[in-house]
């Protein structure tokens, strides 16, 4: 199991958008995911340990930008290496 002491610490504020400050590329080498209530999300752009929210997106719309317009829910937030 050399590869769990290979990873990097998970971040408590993570985004997948490579143009935020809390974008940290080594973390996304690896596999991550993300229990919201108790479930497994697949659907997460951001998240905040700390804070307890998560953002997702709002189905297919989008913003004037052309990204996915994201909503941000409050709740127990896990994220963790797969």
């Amino acid at each position: 199991m050399t590869d769990a002491a290979t990873r990097p610490p998970l971040p408590d504020h993570l985004s997948i958008d490579p143009r935020s400050p809390h974008y940290v590329a080594e973390v996304f080498e690896h596999d991550v995911g993300i229990k919201f209530n108790g479930k497994e999300r697949t659907d997460v752009e951001e998240y905040c340990i700390s804070e307890s929210w998560v953002k997702v997106p709002a189905g297919k719309t989008l913003d004037r930008k052309g990204k996915p317009l994201l909503l941000k829910l409050k709740g127990k937030v896990e994220a963790y290496y797969r």
